[in-house]
Protein backbone atom coordinates (compact mmCIF):
# COMPACT_ATOMS: atom_id res chain seq x y z
CA UNK A 1 0.00 0.00 0.00
CA UNK A 2 1.27 3.48 -1.14
CA UNK A 3 0.62 6.34 1.41
CA UNK A 4 1.45 10.25 0.69
CA UNK A 5 1.60 13.15 2.70
CA UNK A 6 1.87 16.32 0.98
CA UNK A 7 1.62 19.53 3.42
CA UNK A 8 1.42 21.76 0.33
CA UNK A 9 1.18 21.87 -3.40
CA UNK A 10 2.03 25.03 -4.85
CA UNK A 11 2.02 26.82 -8.69
CA UNK A 12 4.39 26.15 -10.82
CA UNK A 13 6.61 29.14 -10.65
CA UNK A 14 10.71 30.13 -9.43
CA UNK A 15 9.63 27.92 -6.01
CA UNK A 16 8.84 24.78 -8.19
CA UNK A 17 5.58 22.80 -7.32
CA UNK A 18 4.57 20.75 -4.42
CA UNK A 19 6.59 21.43 -1.64
CA UNK A 20 7.15 18.07 1.31
CA UNK A 21 7.84 18.55 4.57
CA UNK A 22 9.47 16.05 6.96
CA UNK A 23 11.37 12.93 6.39
CA UNK A 24 11.06 11.54 2.85
CA UNK A 25 11.59 8.35 1.49
CA UNK A 26 12.41 7.17 -2.06
CA UNK A 27 12.63 3.04 -2.42
CA UNK A 28 12.15 2.29 -5.80
CA UNK A 29 14.75 0.18 -7.41
CA UNK A 30 15.00 2.17 -10.61
CA UNK A 31 16.07 5.56 -10.39
CA UNK A 32 15.29 9.41 -9.36
CA UNK A 33 15.55 12.03 -11.86
CA UNK A 34 16.59 15.64 -10.61
CA UNK A 35 15.88 18.85 -12.19
CA UNK A 36 18.39 19.66 -15.32
CA UNK A 37 19.63 22.35 -17.23
CA UNK A 38 22.36 24.22 -18.70
CA UNK A 39 25.06 26.22 -16.79
CA UNK A 40 23.10 29.20 -18.35
CA UNK A 41 19.70 28.26 -16.64
CA UNK A 42 20.86 27.76 -13.11
CA UNK A 43 18.61 29.77 -10.82
CA UNK A 44 20.11 32.64 -9.87
CA UNK A 45 18.58 31.74 -5.99
CA UNK A 46 17.69 28.75 -4.01
CA UNK A 47 17.71 26.93 -0.93
CA UNK A 48 20.60 25.75 0.21
CA UNK A 49 21.21 22.08 -0.48
CA UNK A 50 19.42 22.26 -4.08
CA UNK A 51 20.18 19.51 -6.49
CA UNK A 52 20.16 19.57 -10.34
CA UNK A 53 22.13 17.95 -13.43
CA UNK A 54 24.20 20.31 -15.21
CA UNK A 55 23.98 19.50 -18.82
CA UNK A 56 27.05 20.96 -20.05
CA UNK A 57 29.31 19.37 -17.74
CA UNK A 58 27.25 15.41 -16.96
CA UNK A 59 27.24 16.47 -13.17
CA UNK A 60 24.95 16.71 -10.08
CA UNK A 61 25.80 19.91 -8.77
CA UNK A 62 24.41 21.19 -5.18
CA UNK A 63 23.66 25.10 -4.20
CA UNK A 64 25.58 25.69 -1.14
CA UNK A 65 23.76 29.12 -0.01
CA UNK A 66 25.60 31.37 -2.08
CA UNK A 67 26.87 29.49 -5.67
CA UNK A 68 26.55 26.28 -7.42
CA UNK A 69 29.08 23.76 -7.13
CA UNK A 70 29.59 20.12 -8.43
CA UNK A 71 29.28 17.37 -6.35
CA UNK A 72 32.89 16.07 -5.74
CA UNK A 73 34.18 12.36 -6.56
CA UNK A 74 36.09 10.20 -5.09
CA UNK A 75 38.53 7.64 -5.91
CA UNK A 76 39.58 4.80 -3.69
CA UNK A 77 42.73 4.21 -5.36
CA UNK A 78 43.88 7.80 -4.72
CA UNK A 79 46.62 7.47 -1.75
CA UNK A 80 46.59 10.25 1.02
CA UNK A 81 49.98 12.06 1.51
CA UNK A 82 50.96 13.00 5.12
CA UNK A 83 53.96 12.99 7.26
CA UNK A 84 52.43 9.86 8.82
CA UNK A 85 51.68 8.12 5.65
CA UNK A 86 54.56 6.73 3.53
CA UNK A 87 52.85 4.64 1.39
CA UNK A 88 49.72 5.34 -1.29
CA UNK A 89 46.05 4.73 0.62
CA UNK A 90 43.14 6.65 1.07
CA UNK A 91 40.52 8.95 -0.59
CA UNK A 92 40.76 12.19 -2.28
CA UNK A 93 41.53 14.09 -5.03
CA UNK A 94 45.35 13.91 -6.16
CA UNK A 95 47.60 17.03 -6.95
CA UNK A 96 50.65 15.52 -9.28
CA UNK A 97 54.20 17.73 -10.21
CA UNK A 98 56.17 16.94 -12.73
CA UNK A 99 59.59 18.43 -13.86
CA UNK A 100 61.17 20.79 -12.67
CA UNK A 101 64.68 23.36 -12.31
CA UNK A 102 66.51 22.13 -9.31
CA UNK A 103 69.42 23.04 -10.21
CA UNK A 104 69.97 21.57 -13.50
CA UNK A 105 66.89 20.17 -15.17
CA UNK A 106 65.25 16.80 -13.62
CA UNK A 107 62.02 14.46 -14.38
CA UNK A 108 61.67 13.82 -11.21
CA UNK A 109 56.93 13.62 -10.65
CA UNK A 110 55.74 13.63 -6.85
CA UNK A 111 52.00 13.48 -5.78
CA UNK A 112 49.95 14.56 -2.51
CA UNK A 113 46.77 14.24 -1.57
CA UNK A 114 45.11 17.56 -1.92
CA UNK A 115 42.74 17.42 0.90
CA UNK A 116 45.66 16.58 3.40
CA UNK A 117 48.47 18.15 4.70
CA UNK A 118 51.95 16.94 4.42
CA UNK A 119 54.62 16.44 2.37
CA UNK A 120 54.82 15.25 -1.20
CA UNK A 121 55.72 11.37 -2.03
CA UNK A 122 57.93 10.03 -4.70
CA UNK A 123 55.47 9.06 -8.13
CA UNK A 124 58.11 8.28 -10.47
CA UNK A 125 59.99 9.96 -14.01
CA UNK A 126 58.80 11.64 -16.69
CA UNK A 127 60.16 10.24 -20.58
CA UNK A 128 62.55 13.25 -20.64
CA UNK A 129 64.67 15.37 -17.68
CA UNK A 130 62.75 18.72 -18.59
CA UNK A 131 60.40 22.06 -17.50
CA UNK A 132 57.84 21.32 -18.72
CA UNK A 133 55.33 24.08 -20.43
CA UNK A 134 52.51 23.24 -18.59
CA UNK A 135 50.62 19.92 -17.26
CA UNK A 136 46.75 19.48 -16.98
CA UNK A 137 44.87 16.10 -16.72
CA UNK A 138 41.57 14.76 -16.76
CA UNK A 139 39.90 12.50 -13.56
CA UNK A 140 41.99 9.41 -14.63
CA UNK A 141 45.13 10.62 -16.69
CA UNK A 142 47.66 13.46 -16.36
CA UNK A 143 49.57 15.32 -19.50
CA UNK A 144 53.20 17.05 -19.26
CA UNK A 145 53.85 19.29 -22.27
CA UNK A 146 56.10 20.79 -24.19
CA UNK A 147 58.82 22.57 -22.41
CA UNK A 148 62.52 23.30 -21.76
CA UNK A 149 65.48 20.69 -22.01
CA UNK A 150 68.80 20.11 -20.94
CA UNK A 151 70.75 22.61 -22.45
CA UNK A 152 68.09 25.19 -23.30
CA UNK A 153 66.50 23.04 -26.10
CA UNK A 154 63.10 23.78 -26.57
CA UNK A 155 60.60 20.52 -26.23
CA UNK A 156 58.05 19.08 -28.27
CA UNK A 157 57.69 15.81 -26.15
CA UNK A 158 54.59 15.40 -24.40
CA UNK A 159 54.35 12.37 -21.84
CA UNK A 160 51.39 10.57 -19.84
CA UNK A 161 50.46 9.35 -16.26
CA UNK A 162 47.68 7.41 -14.81
CA UNK A 163 46.70 9.61 -11.76
CA UNK A 164 45.45 6.45 -9.78
CA UNK A 165 48.60 4.96 -9.64
CA UNK A 166 52.55 5.69 -9.60
CA UNK A 167 54.90 4.47 -12.00
CA UNK A 168 57.07 6.76 -14.65
CA UNK A 169 55.67 8.62 -17.86
CA UNK A 170 54.66 7.07 -20.79
CA UNK A 171 55.64 8.83 -23.92
CA UNK A 172 52.11 10.90 -26.00
CA UNK A 173 53.05 12.33 -28.75
CA UNK A 174 54.54 15.51 -29.94
CA UNK A 175 53.24 18.78 -30.32
CA UNK A 176 52.13 20.53 -33.34
CA UNK A 177 54.95 23.03 -32.77
CA UNK A 178 58.26 23.21 -30.35
CA UNK A 179 56.91 25.76 -27.29
CA UNK A 180 58.13 26.51 -24.25
CA UNK A 181 57.19 28.67 -21.27
CA UNK A 182 53.60 27.83 -22.20
CA UNK A 183 50.35 27.82 -20.59
CA UNK A 184 47.87 24.77 -20.29
CA UNK A 185 44.79 23.64 -19.04
CA UNK A 186 41.84 21.25 -20.20
CA UNK A 187 38.57 19.82 -19.12
CA UNK A 188 37.81 15.95 -19.15
CA UNK A 189 38.21 15.16 -22.65
CA UNK A 190 40.59 17.88 -24.33
CA UNK A 191 43.99 19.70 -23.16
CA UNK A 192 44.70 22.77 -24.24
CA UNK A 193 48.47 24.37 -24.46
CA UNK A 194 49.84 27.61 -26.09
CA UNK A 195 51.92 30.61 -26.20
CA UNK A 196 55.59 30.67 -24.72
CA UNK A 197 58.89 30.61 -27.36
CA UNK A 198 60.07 28.23 -29.97
CA UNK A 199 63.44 29.30 -28.72
CA UNK A 200 65.00 32.23 -26.43
CA UNK A 201 63.07 35.85 -27.10
CA UNK A 202 60.97 34.12 -29.84
CA UNK A 203 57.71 34.61 -29.41
CA UNK A 204 54.97 32.31 -30.57
CA UNK A 205 50.79 32.72 -31.20
CA UNK A 206 50.36 29.31 -31.11
CA UNK A 207 47.30 27.40 -29.40
CA UNK A 208 47.41 23.55 -29.55
CA UNK A 209 45.26 20.71 -28.31
CA UNK A 210 45.30 17.39 -27.65
CA UNK A 211 42.42 14.50 -26.64
CA UNK A 212 43.46 13.49 -23.24
CA UNK A 213 42.19 9.74 -23.86
CA UNK A 214 44.15 8.88 -27.13
CA UNK A 215 47.72 9.35 -27.88
CA UNK A 216 48.92 11.07 -30.54
CA UNK A 217 50.53 14.38 -31.80
CA UNK A 218 49.17 17.85 -30.92
CA UNK A 219 46.77 19.60 -33.37
CA UNK A 220 45.95 23.61 -34.46
CA UNK A 221 43.74 25.10 -31.54
CA UNK A 222 44.16 28.69 -32.88
CA UNK A 223 45.77 31.86 -31.78
CA UNK A 224 46.68 33.99 -28.86
CA UNK A 225 45.22 37.37 -28.92
CA UNK A 226 48.78 38.83 -27.06
CA UNK A 227 51.74 37.44 -27.50
CA UNK A 228 53.21 35.99 -24.26
CA UNK A 229 55.59 33.79 -22.66
CA UNK A 230 55.42 32.36 -19.17
CA UNK A 231 51.69 32.98 -18.49
CA UNK A 232 49.50 30.15 -16.35
CA UNK A 233 46.27 28.81 -17.25
CA UNK A 234 43.60 27.55 -15.52
CA UNK A 235 39.75 26.41 -16.34
CA UNK A 236 35.97 25.66 -15.97
CA UNK A 237 33.82 23.09 -17.86
CA UNK A 238 33.83 25.34 -20.78
CA UNK A 239 36.57 28.13 -20.43
CA UNK A 240 39.80 27.85 -20.25
CA UNK A 241 41.71 30.95 -19.05
CA UNK A 242 45.14 32.05 -19.20
CA UNK A 243 46.98 35.08 -17.34
CA UNK A 244 50.08 37.76 -17.07
CA UNK A 245 53.28 36.57 -18.77
CA UNK A 246 55.59 38.66 -20.59
CA UNK A 247 56.24 39.60 -24.21
CA UNK A 248 59.97 38.41 -24.76
CA UNK A 249 62.68 40.65 -25.59
CA UNK A 250 66.38 41.72 -25.47
CA UNK A 251 67.10 42.78 -23.64
CA UNK A 252 64.10 43.61 -22.07
CA UNK A 253 61.09 41.79 -21.79
CA UNK A 254 57.47 43.56 -21.50
CA UNK A 255 55.83 42.20 -18.06
CA UNK A 256 52.22 42.12 -18.89
CA UNK A 257 48.74 42.02 -16.88
CA UNK A 258 46.57 40.32 -19.61
CA UNK A 259 43.79 37.54 -19.01
CA UNK A 260 42.47 35.82 -21.86
CA UNK A 261 40.34 33.10 -22.51
CA UNK A 262 39.03 30.09 -25.17
CA UNK A 263 35.82 27.63 -25.05
CA UNK A 264 37.76 24.54 -25.23
CA UNK A 265 35.05 22.50 -26.83
CA UNK A 266 35.63 24.69 -29.87
CA UNK A 267 38.50 25.86 -32.18
CA UNK A 268 39.46 29.49 -32.71
CA UNK A 269 41.62 32.49 -30.95
CA UNK A 270 41.43 33.91 -27.84
CA UNK A 271 39.73 37.05 -26.67
CA UNK A 272 40.29 39.04 -23.87
CA UNK A 273 38.86 38.89 -19.90
CA UNK A 274 40.06 41.46 -18.25
CA UNK A 275 43.35 42.31 -16.04
CA UNK A 276 45.52 41.04 -13.88
CA UNK A 277 46.03 43.49 -10.90
CA UNK A 278 49.51 43.66 -11.21
CA UNK A 279 51.25 42.92 -14.46
CA UNK A 280 53.60 39.41 -13.77
CA UNK A 281 55.04 36.47 -15.34
CA UNK A 282 55.24 32.71 -13.76
CA UNK A 283 52.20 32.72 -11.49
CA UNK A 284 50.73 29.44 -10.31
CA UNK A 285 47.20 28.95 -11.57
CA UNK A 286 44.74 26.94 -9.55
CA UNK A 287 40.95 26.83 -10.22
CA UNK A 288 37.05 25.04 -9.42
CA UNK A 289 34.43 24.92 -12.08
CA UNK A 290 33.79 28.90 -11.26
CA UNK A 291 37.24 30.44 -9.95
CA UNK A 292 40.79 31.07 -11.18
CA UNK A 293 43.64 32.08 -8.50
CA UNK A 294 46.86 33.38 -9.82
CA UNK A 295 49.53 33.10 -7.07
CA UNK A 296 52.85 35.01 -6.61
CA UNK A 297 54.87 35.44 -9.60
CA UNK A 298 58.03 38.04 -10.72
CA UNK A 299 57.91 41.61 -11.77
CA UNK A 300 60.92 43.39 -12.95
CA UNK A 301 62.23 44.32 -9.53
CA UNK A 302 62.30 41.02 -8.37
CA UNK A 303 58.97 38.67 -7.02
CA UNK A 304 55.64 39.34 -5.69
CA UNK A 305 53.59 37.25 -3.40
CA UNK A 306 49.93 38.65 -4.81
CA UNK A 307 47.01 36.13 -5.29
CA UNK A 308 44.42 37.48 -7.55
CA UNK A 309 41.18 35.74 -8.50
CA UNK A 310 38.78 35.54 -11.33
CA UNK A 311 35.12 34.50 -11.29
CA UNK A 312 35.18 32.09 -15.03
CA UNK A 313 32.39 32.12 -15.98
CA UNK A 314 32.54 36.34 -16.21
CA UNK A 315 34.77 38.84 -17.98
CA UNK A 316 36.61 41.35 -15.58
CA UNK A 317 39.42 42.26 -14.20
CA UNK A 318 40.85 39.97 -11.41
CA UNK A 319 40.62 41.08 -7.50
CA UNK A 320 42.94 40.55 -4.74
CA UNK A 321 42.98 37.28 -2.78
CA UNK A 322 45.33 37.55 -0.49
CA UNK A 323 49.13 36.73 0.04
CA UNK A 324 51.56 33.86 -0.56
CA UNK A 325 53.74 33.75 2.99
CA UNK A 326 56.67 33.67 0.77
CA UNK A 327 58.00 35.74 -2.38
CA UNK A 328 59.70 32.29 -3.75
CA UNK A 329 56.81 31.27 -5.71
CA UNK A 330 57.64 32.39 -9.05
CA UNK A 331 57.76 29.79 -11.35
CA UNK A 332 55.71 27.21 -9.13
CA UNK A 333 53.39 24.40 -9.97
CA UNK A 334 49.68 24.63 -9.27
CA UNK A 335 46.68 21.93 -9.27
CA UNK A 336 43.34 22.28 -6.95
CA UNK A 337 39.94 20.58 -6.25
CA UNK A 338 36.71 21.70 -6.23
CA UNK A 339 37.78 23.46 -2.29
CA UNK A 340 41.05 23.68 -2.56
CA UNK A 341 44.32 25.16 -4.83
CA UNK A 342 48.02 24.63 -4.09
CA UNK A 343 51.07 26.02 -5.20
CA UNK A 344 54.55 24.02 -5.21
CA UNK A 345 58.12 24.65 -5.74
CA UNK A 346 59.58 27.75 -6.87
CA UNK A 347 62.61 29.29 -8.26
CA UNK A 348 65.38 29.82 -6.21
CA UNK A 349 69.33 28.99 -6.79
CA UNK A 350 68.40 26.02 -5.49
CA UNK A 351 64.84 25.08 -6.26
CA UNK A 352 61.82 25.39 -3.60
CA UNK A 353 60.06 22.56 -1.15
CA UNK A 354 57.89 24.52 -0.51
CA UNK A 355 54.00 23.40 -0.69
CA UNK A 356 51.21 26.37 0.41
CA UNK A 357 47.92 26.11 -0.18
CA UNK A 358 44.59 28.29 -0.24
CA UNK A 359 40.59 27.71 -0.10
CA UNK A 360 39.12 28.44 -3.32
CA UNK A 361 35.94 29.41 -2.02
CA UNK A 362 36.89 32.21 0.38
CA UNK A 363 39.97 35.06 0.23
CA UNK A 364 42.73 35.28 2.30
CA UNK A 365 46.45 34.38 2.41
CA UNK A 366 48.01 30.84 1.63
CA UNK A 367 49.25 28.47 4.32
CA UNK A 368 51.81 25.99 4.82
CA UNK A 369 50.91 22.20 3.26
CA UNK A 370 54.17 20.65 3.04
CA UNK A 371 56.91 20.15 1.10
CA UNK A 372 58.25 18.73 -1.75
CA UNK A 373 59.71 14.89 -2.50
CA UNK A 374 62.38 17.26 -4.16
CA UNK A 375 63.66 21.00 -4.23
CA UNK A 376 62.83 22.18 -7.50
CA UNK A 377 61.32 25.18 -9.83
CA UNK A 378 59.41 25.41 -12.67
CA UNK A 379 57.06 22.26 -11.93
CA UNK A 380 53.79 21.58 -13.92
CA UNK A 381 51.22 20.96 -11.73
CA UNK A 382 48.10 18.36 -12.46
CA UNK A 383 45.13 16.88 -10.63
CA UNK A 384 42.42 14.92 -11.10
CA UNK A 385 39.82 17.49 -9.12
CA UNK A 386 40.33 20.60 -11.13
CA UNK A 387 37.46 23.14 -11.89
CA UNK A 388 37.36 21.89 -16.08
CA UNK A 389 36.58 18.54 -14.82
Amino acid sequence: MSEARIDKISNENSTAGPIISGITTFSGQNYFVPPKGTTAERPSYCSPGSIRFNTDSAKLEYFDSLQWLEMEAFNNEVGISTNAAGTSGGLGNRGVFGGGYAPGDVNTIDYVTISTLGNAQDFGDLTVKRRPGCGFASRSRGVFCAGRQIGLIPSNVIDYITISSTGNAVDFGDTYQVQQSGFGFSSETRGVYGAGETTSDVSTNVIQYITIASTGNGVDFGDINTLTANSKGCSSTTRGVFAGGATPGSPVSTYLNIIEYVTISTLGNSIDFGDLTQARLGSGAVSNATRGIFGAGFIPAGRVNTIDFITITSLGNAQDFGDTPQTIFASSGGCSSPTRGIFAGGYTPGGANIINYVSILTTGNAVDFGDLFQSRGYPAGLSNGHGGL
